[in-house]
Formats: C-alpha cells, sequence, structure tokens
C-alpha cells in the first residue's frame, strides 16, 4: 500500500505511479481529503465539479482506500523523529504513512526533504 498526499493536482509521474499500482491498495489520508476541501475553499484549488462530485469520483478509483486517523496515527504525529515542520496535517500524512509502513506518493517539498518519510518521487 502507498499513501498519496497532495493538493489535489497530480504530476504525470504520480499519475503513473497510481495506475501502475491499481492492483494494490493506495490510502489517501482523511485529513488529505480535508486539506482539499480547505484548498478550494480558500480558492487556491478549482475543481472541474464540485466537492461532493471530485471526492466521489477520485475515492471510487480502483486500488483507493480511504485511511481514517487512529488513535496511533495521532500519537506517531507527536513523537517524528529528528526535526519536521510544524504543520499538523503534513504531520499526520507522514506518521500514517509510518505507523503503516508504506511510502508517500507527494509533490510536497517539505516532506520529500524529511529523511524519515519514505517518499515516491
Amino acid at each position: 500500500m502507498g499513501w498519496v498526499h497532495g493538493d489535489g493536482r497530480l504530476a504525470d509521474s504520480q499519475t503513473m505511479i497510481i495506475r501502475d499500482n491499481e492492483t494494490q491498495a493506495i490510502g489517501i489520508s482523511a485529513i488529505s481529503v480535508w486539506e482539499i476541501a480547505k484548498l478550494v475553499e480558500y480558492n487556491r484549488l478549482e475543481l472541474p465539479c464540485g466537492l461532493h462530485e471530485w471526492f466521489d469520483a477520485a475515492l471510487s478509483y480502483p486500488g483507493i482506500r480511504l485511511v481514517e486517523l487512529t488513535p496511533e496515527i495521532a500519537i506517531q504525529s507527536t513523537r517524528l523523529p529528528g526535526s519536521f515542520h510544524r504543520d499538523p496535517a503534513d504531520q499526520i500524512i507522514v506518521a500514517t504513512a509510518m505507523v503503516y509502513d508504506c511510502p508517500l506518493i507527494t509533490s510536497d517539498n517539505k516532506i520529500l526533504e524529511y529523511t524519515h518519510a519514505k517518499t515516491v518521487r
């Protein structure tokens, strides 16, 4: 299983990774859903349709699984090794990947630079 993180826009390389892994589970953290909704709210992201319709389509893609925030993930987000920035959503996303021992598919430079997170570029 891998984890997708981002702002609703995927690079071509990320799209290929998702397509190549359709037969496996690809997790989407519930906090990523919130982040996308906030980007739309603040007009920093424009979707081709309404949020409900977009999420219904995105989350029904083959292999995609929505992952809830569990107490274990919440605790891990407060115990990330090394130095990581203070964005709670990113902390939860990284902790989710750590708890499930899966790589993150992300274009977020702060996460990509964090040496304790396994990422797919």
